[in-house]
């Protein structure tokens, strides 16, 4: 297998477009040869199968998504209240939708991994990671809400992104807006004392 980095960055990210576009049965190494604009069998050269390229992809995802670690720790130093959390995770919310073709393939790669355990395993250890580091920072920051706030978060922010983007005209700008707001507003503070 081949080793220039920036090459196999530049197919990943063909890859992932196609699988934004097209869908993983659209993801072929020719598809991807075409969509980085470089020569037909490139691909072959950097991955051993198809199966190969998909869990690459799926990294790469990722390694896109994610902000780099002195990005994500400024971001948890200024966090102090629910209004500031807030804030943090409209940006959050904002990068996710912002790379929409990226976001689009994790959810093709995500139901291609209900039949492909390795990229399942990927998924999840990546995902798992993401997470325990989210709740690491948040309690570390002393944010209000506990690991399971955290999680809820996540899951209700994720949904939200697929929506955005894959039907933009069910709520409005200012309704998701609003429901990252009240989400977080809801979901981080803790309940009354006696009650569940």
């Amino acid at each position: 297998m081949r080793q220039n980095p920036a090459r196999r960055a530049a197919l990943l990210d063909g890859a992932i477009e196609v699988l934004a576009r097209e869908g993983s049965r659209g993801l072929t190494q020719r598809a991807v040869d075409k969509e980085a604009a470089v020569p037909i069998g490139t691909a072959s050269n950097y991955f051993r199968d198809r199966d190969d390229l998909l869990v690459q992809a799926g990294a790469r995802v990722y390694e896109r998504l994610r902000p780099e670690d002195a990005e994500l720790t400024e971001a948890f130093d200024r966090v102090r209240d629910v209004a500031s959390y807030t804030a943090m995770v409209r940006e959050a919310v904002a990068r996710s939708a912002a790379f929409r073709s990226g976001y689009l393939a994790l959810l093709e790669l995500r139901l291609e991994a209900t039949r492909r355990p390795e990229l399942r395993t990927l998924l999840t250890e990546r995902v798992r990671a993401d997470l325990d580091e989210n709740v690491t920072l948040h309690e570390a920051a002393g944010l209000p809400g506990d690991a399971t706030a955290v999680r809820l978060v996540f899951l209700a922010m994720n949904w939200l992104v697929v929506e955005q983007l894959t039907l933009p005209d069910v709520l409005t700008e200012d309704q998701r807006d609003e429901l990252i707001t009240q989400a977080v507003a809801r979901i981080v503070v803790p309940p009354p004392a006696g009650t569940t």
